[in-house]
């Protein structure tokens, strides 16, 4: 007798092999663990979760140009459009670090300087609940995430107190952070991105006299505890960046007040490559991504402009929509399907 697979809750001897990894695809029942193993290694396995939230994107806080915004706006990562509001920060934040598991999404920080962490459950709209604390006020910091694992670098701990701590959650559990390790260079504004296994931090301003910033990527492995190791450079050394990625690929708006990206492959070490440009020149802006796509939104000229990237593909970026306030400064950006969560 033929093996039967049980796909589409449909009992069947021929096998229907799914088409995607999220919830548009159909591979539910029993199948061969090695059949599983196969299908994953090759994207093609579905993973637990909702689609519509794997490609929602969360924009948070920035400056209006006269006030600390509270602002949240959501965006489908997978259209094109403007923004929606979602609701409210427990009060108004700039230059605050972002992450997300499938399911939540965190804010911790602000400039001047707190060490409040606010949540959000990314599948709802509403205003942002208070989730712990970092162990002491940051500003100008970044967080990358797994699915369950949430890591911030501290950034500033007040002005001119560049920091190298990093810290991090269990993204389910409200709580305090705890100590992680070092980054391999102390600093503030940096950009952050995941891969399932590798947090990523690029960048940043390291204060003093000239050269004022750095080119330094550093990256850790999410899972474990230590202290960071370097990757490699940018092409420029620059702060006030954002990040995007896929599971594979890391794409970094480079410059302060310029439109240049890099790329880096995640799983290797390296020096970034030249990606394209971004249609506006903007600075200090949020990222939010899908597996697929990578959305920048404001600016440090407080810009309403959304733009976006297919990470797959080098080029130049596409107007997206606008959201619903203009902002910039550092408002961040988290999603549902980045490229940690596959």
């Amino acid at each position: 007798m033929s093996t039967k697979h049980f796909t589409a809750n449909v009992i069947s001897a021929t096998k229907v092999v799914p088409d995607g990894n999220f919830q548009n695809s159909a591979a539910s029942g029993v199948w061969d663990l090695s059949e599983q193993y196969d299908l994953r290694r090759g994207g093609n396995w579905p993973e637990t979760g909702n689609a519509d939230i794997a490609n929602r994107g969360v924009f948070a806080g920035g400056y209006t140009g006269s006030v600390d915004s509270d602002v949240i706006d959501f965006v489908d990562i997978a259209s094109t459009g403007n923004a929606i509001d979602f609701g409210n920060l427990t009060s108004g934040k700039w230059s605050i670090g972002a992450l997300s598991s499938a399911t939540r999404g965190l804010f911790a920080g602000r400039y001047n300087f707190i060490n409040n962490i606010d949540y959000i459950v990314l599948g709802t709209t509403g205003n942002a609940s208070d989730f712990g604390d970092l162990s002491t006020t940051s500003g100008n910091g970044a967080g990358c995430s797994s699915k369950t694992r949430g890591i911030f670098a501290i950034g500033l701990t007040g002005t001119d107190a560049y920091s190298n701590i990093i810290e991090y959650v269990t993204i389910a559990n409200t709580g305090n952070t705890t100590d992680f390790g070092n980054l391999t260079v102390a600093r503030r504004s940096l950009a952050s991105c995941s891969s399932p296994t590798r947090g990523i931090w690029a960048g940043g301003s390291i204060g003093g006299g000239p050269p004022f910033n750095t080119n330094v990527i550093d990256y850790v492995t999410i899972a474990s505890t230590g202290n960071a190791t370097d990757f490699g450079d940018l092409n420029t050394a620059a702060d006030s960046k954002s990040n995007v990625s896929s599971s594979t690929r890391g794409v970094i708006k480079t410059s302060y007040g310029g439109v240049t990206m890099d790329y880096i492959t995640i799983g290797t070490t390296g020096n970034a490559t030249d990606f394209g440009d971004l249609v506006n020149a903007t600075a200090s802006m949020g990222g939010c991504s899908s597996n697929v796509r990578g959305l920048f939104a404001g600016s440090g000229n407080t810009s309403n402009v959304i733009e976006y990237i297919t990470i797959a593909n080098t080029g130049n970026a596409t107007d997206f929509g606008d959201l619903t306030v203009a902002r910039g400064s550092n408002g961040q950006g988290c999603s549902g399907g980045h490229g940690g969560l596959q």
